[in-house]
């Protein structure tokens, strides 16, 4: 039987996960095996550039924080060896850095994550990794409204420069002496 020390730590880190995935933006559940050494040191680099919290948390811990949380749909996936990656500021950043990583390594696997509050599948998880940051976003949105315009500019400028070939006069022939 854990003594009363270890069983107030572990009632803690529930809490403290309950917390986290309470005010997530999005969290990221993944199957962590077969990743090595020097990839997990990238990946978790990686997830600390975005502003994501990453731990291999026993799948007890989660479970009775999930039953916190009411986010119970989740439960099915524990199995094996997890970690959860929990972002409060950017939905899309754990996804697409852990898809980067699931694809290569076989056994590295996005079971599933929650998204505003819901549980989601890890179908809809891939799905959100596969949408283009916001500033590709915002580029594009700026050419689509910038290429009309130009176009418009060209047409302008080519009636411009056929009206003032048609008023240009040839000079006019000096008499040869």
């Amino acid at each position: 039987m854990p003594s009363e020390k270890i069983l107030e730590q572990k009632k803690a880190v529930v809490e403290a996960l309950a917390e986290d995935m309470r005010n997530a933006a999005s969290a990221v559940l993944v199957k962590y095996e077969g990743i090595t050494v020097d990839n997990d040191t990238k990946m978790r680099a990686a997830l600390r550039a975005a502003n994501v919290k990453y731990a291999v948390i026993k799948n007890t811990l989660i479970s009775k924080a999930c039953d916190q949380t009411g986010f119970e749909a989740l439960k099915p996936q524990l199995e094996g060896m997890n970690a959860l990656a929990i972002s409060f500021d950017d939905p899309i950043a754990p996804a697409k850095i852990l898809k980067e990583y699931a694809e290569k390594v076989e056994t590295f696997e996005i079971r599933g994550g929650l998204l505003e509050g819901a549980v989601v599948d890890a179908a809809t998880v891939n799905e959100l990794a596969d949408i283009p940051s916001k500033e590709v976003l915002v580029a594009k949105l700026l050419g689509s409204i910038q290429s009309p315009l130009y176009k418009f500019a060209y047409v302008l400028q080519a009636i411009i420069d056929k009206e003032n070939e048609g008023s240009e006069e040839a000079p006019a022939e000096t008499p040869a002496e």
